[in-house]
C-alpha cells in the first residue's frame, strides 16, 4: 500500500503554491467562493478552505486584477521556494508552468 496522499486541502494547496502568503489569506478567499474548480468535467464553486484539491483538477480565481487558470499536476509536501511552488500548477493560458505572485 502506497504513503502518498491524493488529495489536499484548498487553503494549504493555494498556500504552497505561494498565490497567498498564509494559509488564513487563502481560507478567506475560499470562504468567499472565490476559487471555481473543475474535475472530471464538473464546475463547482470552493466555498470552505477544507474542500480537497487533486492531481488533475483546473482552477480559475481572480486575484490582483487578474484571472488566473491552473491545472493541478503536484500536491506538495511543504511551501517551499517559488521554483518549487511552480511545478504544482501548469497555467492554462500558455500551457506551461505559471508564475504565481503572493498577494498581500
Amino acid at each position: 500500500m502506497s504513503g502518498e496522499v491524493d488529495a489536499c486541502r484548498a487553503d494549504v494547496w493555494l498556500w504552497r503554491a505561494r498565490f497567498f502568503k498564509t494559509r488564513a489569506l487563502a481560507a478567506s478567499f475560499l470562504e468567499r467562493g472565490r476559487v471555481r474548480l473543475t474535475r472530471t468535467g464538473q464546475q463547482h464553486r470552493l466555498d470552505k478552505p477544507a474542500r480537497p484539491i487533486k492531481v488533475g483538477d483546473q482552477l480559475v480565481f481572480a486575484l490582483g486584477g487578474r484571472l488566473i487558470a491552473v491545472r493541478v499536476v503536484g500536491l506538495g509536501d511543504r511551501r517551499g521556494p517559488a521554483e518549487e511552488a511552480r511545478t504544482l500548477y501548469a497555467d492554462l493560458d500558455t500551457g506551461g508552468p505559471a508564475t504565481s505572485e503572493a498577494a498581500t
